[in-house]
C-alpha cells in the first residue's frame, strides 16, 4: 500500500497528524451527505469514486463513512476542517465552497492516483491519514486569466483548465475572448464577430520579429451554449468565470468584421483582416455614438451568459494616433469639454462602468483605465507591476494584483537556450513562489482594496494544450499556494519545504496528464529551436 502523506498544495493554516490509525477507504465505504451537500457529494463519487473503482455509496448502517456538512461557524466563507480517523473523515466547510475545498484536500490525502480517471490498481483500500487539518483562504480572488482569443483553446481544454484550477483551490477564471486576433465567443446580433473575426489565414510562429509563419487559418469560437456549459460547469466547482470584452484597443477582429467600428475617416478600415501577428495594434475602436450601441449590444448578450459581479473590458495599450488624426475623435473631445485623448479613453470606459452598474455588475479594466481619471466604482487588474494597484488602491478602487513581472506564466522560466520561444524576464518556480501580492506601501485600509491576485497565460506563442500546460506548470502550484496560504513575507518563505511537497505534487500532476516543465528542464519534445522569442535580460523591476 502507498504510505499516505499530508503533502497538501496549497499549504494548509494548520495541519495535526494523530497517533492512532488511518481511515481506510473501502467498497464499504458510504458518503453520509447533510444538508447542502449534495453537489460535493456528487463529485466525490464522480472523480474520487471514478478513480478508485468504489461506489461510494450513501451512507447505511454501521459502515464507515465520509461524512459532509456545513457548519458556517468555521469563519470565513471558504473555510473548511477534515477530521481523518480509523472510524470516519468528517469534512466540514463554512459554505458550500469551503466543503469543496475540503473534498480536494481529501482527495490529495489519497494519493497521486486518486487523481486518475480510471483505477490502475487493483487497491481494495485507500488510506486517509489520522490528521485534523484547519484551513481557509488568504485572499477571496484567487484567478487565472486565460487568452484564447490569440491561440483558440477548444471547449473540451478549458473545461480542462477548469478541473485543474479547481484541484489548486482557485475560484476565478478569467476569460479572455476577444482580441486583434481573434473574436471567440458568439453574439447572436452581431453574427459576422465569429462568421469573420474569429478566424485568422495565417500565424506568426515566435515573437513578431520571427520570420517564421504557420501558413494555414487558425480558429474557432464557443457558443452560447458552450459558453453556458463553461460557466455551469465552473460554477459546480466554485469558480466564478469573469468574461473579457477588449475596448476601445485590441480590436482589429471586431472591425475586420464591421468596418464601421474603426476610425474610417483615417483609414480604409474595409481592407483589415482579422490580425496575424503580435504587438500593439494600431486599429482601434472609433469613439462614436454608433460604436457605443454595437457595445451595449454585446454586453447585454455576454451578461445573459455570466452571472459574474465583474465584467472585465480590457482598457489596455489602446494607442491614440488615430484619434489624434480623427476629426470625429476630436470633434466628441471638444464637445465633451476633454482635455486629450486619454481623457477621450477614460470617457469610453466611463460610459461602460455607468452602463454596467446601472445592471448590477461592475467593471474591471487593465491599470491604463486609470489614465484620465477612473469611475468609483470600477476595479483595476494592476498588470504594469504594483504602481497602478498602487494608485488604484490609494484612490478607493478595489485591485487584482497580477504584475507582469511577477505573474505571468508566458515568461520564460530559465534563462538557458532550451526554453521554447523565450518571452520576458525569467521568472522560476523559487520566483513566483515569493511573489506578494500586497504591496508593503499600502495602509492596512487601503490593502483591503487588493481582492486578491491572478497569473496571466497569454497565447502568442502557445499554439496548442501542451504548450500552455508547460508555460502554467508547475508554477501555478506555487501561485496557488501564494494566493491561498497565510505565508510569510518573501524572504522568510520555505521554498524547499514547498519543493518537497512539491514531490508528490508532480505525481498528481502526472495523473492528471498535465505537460508542466519538469524540475531538470525541458524535455526533447518540449523545446522550440530556432524559433526566435523576446527574452528580457536581468532582474525584473520589483514595482
Amino acid at each position: 500500500m502507498t504510505p499516505p502523506n499530508t503533502d497538501v498544495i496549497p499549504a494548509p493554516l494548520s495541519v495535526e497528524t494523530g497517533d492512532g490509525p488511518g481511515f481506510l477507504l473501502d467498497a464499504d465505504t458510504g458518503i453520509e451527505a447533510g444538508p447542502g451537500t449534495e453537489r460535493v457529494a456528487r463529485w466525490l463519487r464522480a472523480t474520487v469514486g471514478a478513480a478508485t473503482g468504489l461506489p461510494l455509496d450513501p451512507h447505511t448502517g454501521d459502515a464507515r463513512r465520509v461524512r459532509l456538512g456545513i457548519l458556517p461557524a468555521l469563519g470565513g466563507p471558504e473555510a473548511y476542517r477534515l477530521t481523518a480517523d480509523a472510524d470516519r473523515v468528517l469534512i466540514e466547510g463554512a459554505s458550500p465552497a469551503g466543503l469543496f475545498w475540503g473534498a480536494q484536500t481529501f482527495r490529495q490525502l489519497l494519493g497521486p492516483d486518486a487523481f486518475r480517471r480510471a483505477p490502475v490498481t487493483r487497491r481494495q483500500e485507500w488510506e486517509v491519514p489520522a490528521v485534523t487539518i484547519h484551513d481557509a483562504p488568504r485572499f477571496r480572488w484567487r484567478g487565472l486569466m486565460l487568452d484564447v482569443a490569440r491561440h483558440f483553446m477548444p471547449k473540451e481544454g478549458v473545461l480542462r483548465y477548469l478541473d485543474l484550477m479547481a484541484a489548486h483551490k482557485l475560484n476565478v477564471f478569467h476569460f479572455h475572448l476577444t482580441d486583434d486576433q481573434g473574436w471567440r465567443i458568439q453574439i447572436e446580433r452581431h453574427p459576422r464577430l465569429t462568421e469573420i473575426g474569429s478566424w485568422r489565414a495565417r500565424t506568426k510562429t515566435g515573437h513578431r520579429a520571427s520570420p517564421l509563419w504557420e501558413e494555414k487559418p487558425h480558429g474557432g469560437y464557443y457558443t452560447q451554449d458552450d459558453i453556458r456549459e463553461i460557466v455551469a460547469y465552473a460554477a459546480e466547482r466554485h469558480i466564478t468565470v469573469v468574461p473579457e470584452i477588449d475596448v476601445p484597443g485590441h480590436s482589429q477582429a471586431a472591425i475586420a468584421a464591421y468596418p464601421e467600428l474603426g476610425n474610417t475617416d483615417v483609414i480604409d478600415t474595409g481592407v483589415l483582416s482579422v490580425w496575424d501577428t503580435w504587438g500593439i495594434n494600431p486599429n482601434v475602436l472609433a469613439p462614436t455614438d454608433d460604436t457605443l450601441r454595437f457595445y451595449e449590444g454585446v454586453f447585454e448578450e455576454v451578461l445573459e451568459l455570466f452571472p459574474s459581479e465583474f465584467v472585465h473590458v480590457g482598457g489596455d495599450e489602446c494607442p491614440k494616433d488615430q484619434w489624434r488624426r480623427s476629426g470625429t475623435a476630436q470633434a466628441r473631445i471638444r464637445e465633451l469639454g476633454l482635455a486629450d485623448e486619454d481623457e477621450l479613453q477614460s470617457w469610453f470606459i466611463g460610459h461602460f462602468d455607468a452602463w454596467l452598474a446601472a445592471r448590477g455588475r461592475r467593471l474591471i479594466g487593465w491599470d491604463e483605465i486609470l489614465e484620465g481619471g477612473l469611475a468609483k466604482g470600477a476595479a483595476v487588474s494592476s498588470w504594469r507591476g504594483y504602481a497602478g494597484g498602487i494608485a488604484a488602491a490609494r484612490a478607493g478602487h478595489d485591485v487584482v494584483m497580477c504584475p507582469e513581472q511577477q505573474v505571468y506564466l508566458d515568461h520564460r522560466q530559465a534563462p538557458g537556450p532550451d526554453e521554447p520561444v523565450p518571452i520576458g524576464w525569467v521568472r522560476t518556480l523559487e520566483d513566483v513562489y515569493r511573489f506578494e501580492p500586497v504591496p508593503p506601501e499600502l495602509t492596512p485600509e487601503e490593502a483591503r482594496h487588493v481582492l486578491g491576485t491572478q497569473a496571466n497565460v497569454w497565447t502568442e506563442v502557445m499554439e496548442d494544450h501542451a504548450r500552455v500546460d508547460y508555460q502554467t506548470f508547475p508554477r501555478l502550484a506555487a501561485f496557488a499556494e501564494v494566493a491561498w496560504s497565510a505565508l510569510p513575507v518573501p524572504a522568510e518563505r520555505d521554498f524547499t519545504g514547498f519543493e518537497r511537497r512539491m514531490a508528490a505534487h508532480y505525481r498528481r500532476l502526472d495523473a492528471l496528464g498535465v505537460a508542466y516543465r519538469p524540475p531538470a528542464g525541458p524535455l526533447p519534445w518540449q523545446r522550440r529551436p530556432g524559433v526566435l522569442g523576446r527574452p528580457k535580460d536581468g532582474p525584473p523591476p520589483s514595482r
